[in-house]
């Protein structure tokens, strides 16, 4: 149970879950109108796509199932954990994340569909960085279980027993800035299509260059060097 939440996490989940929103918006607003962030719907699809025996969608929306699944699997290569903590390698998978992107608009701008393959691929990966934190799962990607463990959170609050109103605010946070992500890059491909998904490259690259500088720099992080120093004298 979260009882104090840093910063670095408050704002980190806070900006991720604006940019996926942004990023899932301009994707079902573009030429495909299929979903990258959310694997429940577009499994939906992909069961309808079978029972009518639609050939191309079948291979379309099970390749792009297929994606954030691969996004998810590099991810879990790169960091190795689930659980959050100041120092693993976050910074290389945002990085990563954002030349995914980049790829998928360069391909999008062409009418390309491998472009839908690559942000799915960029969503699996932000989606998986991270599943827990002090016992609270954590989505950036999506809101289903977010919304669920919310409702549940306020259904214990109302029966009047105790629950932990920072991961319940946190959760909240994650919700509003998904939502408004998703204002913003509906705004954003009205005006300029495709080059929506420049907002959410330039804020994920952004966060992998503080995240990095913040991770050597931190005390959280120097402090275990410092005790071994100590301990060798």
């Amino acid at each position: 149970m979260i009882t104090r939440l840093p910063r670095w996490i408050f704002w980190g989940g806070a900006v991720l879950a604006f940019s996926a929103g942004c990023v899932n918006t301009a994707a079902l607003m573009g030429f495909t109108r299929l979903s990258v962030s959310h694997v429940t719907g577009n499994v939906s699809l992909f069961a309808a796509a079978l029972a009518y025996l639609d050939t191309s969608s079948i291979l379309f929306i099970g390749a792009a199932l297929l994606s954030f699944l691969a996004g998810a699997i590099l991810s879990g290569f790169v960091i190795g954990q689930t659980s959050l903590k100041l120092g693993r390698r976050y910074g290389s998978a945002l990085y990563i994340e954002a030349a995914l992107l980049l790829i998928s608009y360069l391909l999008y701008q062409q009418h390309d569909y491998l472009g839908q393959l690559a942000a799915a691929m960029a969503c699996g990966l932000q989606n998986a960085m991270v599943a827990t934190y002090s016992g609270a799962v954590i989505r950036t990607t999506h809101l289903t279980g977010l919304t669920s463990d919310m409702g549940a959170a306020i259904g214990n609050w109302l029966a009047g027993r105790s629950i932990s109103k920072p991961t319940l605010g946190f959760q909240a946070i994650i919700w509003y800035c998904f939502c408004g992500g998703g204002v913003v890059g509906a705004f954003l491909y009205a005006r300029v299509g495709y080059g929506a998904f420049l907002l959410p490259i330039a804020i994920v690259l952004l966060a992998a260059f503080i995240y990095n500088y913040a991770s050597d720099h931190l005390p959280e992080i120097r402090q275990p060097d410092s005790k071994k120093r100590s301990s060798s004298r």
